[in-house]
């Protein structure tokens, strides 16, 4: 976590869209021997092939990170278990992000040059894709990234399988607009994600009668919330934007109760909070407060069922499942099926594969968007319940084609 907070002059006083570039510049000294780095080549001469799983194992970001490298490694056991990829086993190697930026972009670079992964899976905020991302530029080698994200953004060497902005905030904003819930209050981690889409958010709102009347951040890993939580009680707002990300979030929603705020007089709606993570907070302070995802343990069908019950048989059975673990777990059996498609592991070819592959998921079936390397996804608004798992009120009927620079917006036309 030291980590985290000596960065934070940095990730504080850089704007939402200019992050991207100082963020890579930050990798780009930080990660290992880079005069090995370009054209560094997979190695995949025997039986077996290494895949890359970058996660934060410790740190601020490990409430929400270790159960995705879970589902990533249950998802390397089951196409192992099918025969493989190309008739080869996968052998994972697990490298710890340890919550800090310059970090992921060194374990980036050591899967990539020192292990010889094929691919790589992992990250979950932007702020370590941003430091990973010209790692993976520069050696032509690719992530896999499982977790929703603020849009505007396209790389040649990421594959995105989790939400972008017009998957899940743009329609989390119309589903409040809906319900009447037109003045909102920002919260959110000091970082690219909450700031660029706080950015968005507040064109939205602009444009569609609704009123932004305040806009705070914390750091990472923060654990002060009351003059935030003041602030958001005496603004006068009909609910609550929250991009907290992390274990900040415990201490936010716990300040948030003993302030005598519920989900009845002020709700919360977050996009960064999933089963696991009201597991760790405590469904006292979450019950009946709203979320914004594509999938949850409770989204019916029998490839969910057969999901929920492969994780629990080997992580417990008390163990719940999430958006950011079955899109990271979905990203496995994509590229999988991206590499028998184009009969070979070079990524070029994978690339080229890519568009139109699909996968009967657990949030039902899912299909690759070439053209931009994300994926068509149905959007889901649930609600947190006594027992702890997220209810769906609402969902957008089918799933929506990705458009990470939302093009199709008149309103987003100055983004």
């Amino acid at each position: 976590m030291s980590g985290l907070i000596t960065r934070r002059g940095l990730l504080a006083g850089i704007s939402a869209l200019g992050a991207g570039a100082a963020l890579s510049a930050c990798g780009a000294k930080t990660g290992s021997d880079t005069s090995k780095a370009a054209g560094a080549k997979a190695d995949t001469s025997g039986d077996t092939v290494r895949v890359g799983l970058l996660n934060s194992l410790s740190g601020t970001m490990a409430i929400s990170e270790v159960t995705v490298h879970n589902a990533l490694l249950l998802a390397v056991k089951e196409v192992n278990a099918a025969g493989g990829v190309l008739g080869k086993q996968l052998k994972p190697v697990s490298q710890d992000g340890a919550s800090d930026w310059p970090t992921f972009a060194e374990k980036a670079q050591a899967l990539i040059t020192d292990s010889k992964v094929v691919a790589t899976f992992g990250c979950w905020t932007s702020a370590s894709r941003k430091a990973v991302k010209p790692v993976f530029e520069r050696n032509k080698s690719l992530l896999f990234y499982p977790v929703q994200y603020e849009g505007l953004e396209q790389s040649p060497y990421i594959f995105y399988s989790g939400a972008t902005t017009n998957q899940q905030i743009v329609p989390a904003l119309d589903y409040l607009k809906k319900q009447g819930l037109t003045k909102l209050y920002l919260v959110g981690s000091d970082y690219v994600f909450p700031r660029t889409a706080n950015k968005i958010i507040k064109t939205y709102a602009k444009a569609n009668g609704m009123e932004v009347l305040g806009e705070d951040y914390a750091p990472l890993g923060s654990t002060e919330f009351a003059t935030i939580v003041n602030k958001v009680r005496s603004a006068g707002a009909d609910a609550v934007f929250n991009t907290l990300n992390g274990d900040s979030n415990v201490a936010f929603f716990k300040e948030y109760k003993s302030a005598g705020l519920t989900a009845k007089k002020l709700p919360v709606l977050s996009v960064s909070i999933a089963e696991e993570e009201v597991k760790s907070i405590g469904t006292q302070y979450l019950e009946g407060q709203l979320t914004a995802w594509n999938y949850y343990q409770t989204t019916p069908g029998a490839a969910n069922e057969k999901f929920v019950a492969a994780y629990q048989a080997a992580y417990g059975k008390d163990k719940p499942t999430s958006d950011p673990m079955e899109a990271a777990y979905i990203s496995v059996h994509l590229w999988k099926a991206m590499v028998e498609k184009a009969g070979s592991f070079d990524v070029e070819k994978v690339k080229a594969a890519s568009d139109g592959i699909t996968f009967d998921a657990p949030e039902g079936k899912v299909t690759v968007d070439g053209a931009t390397q994300h994926v068509h996804k149905t959007a889901r608004i649930g609600k947190v319940t006594a027992n702890g798992l997220i209810e769906e009120v609402w969902n957008s009927g089918g799933p929506i084609k990705p458009d990470p620079y939302l093009k199709g917006y008149d309103w987003a036309a100055d983004l």
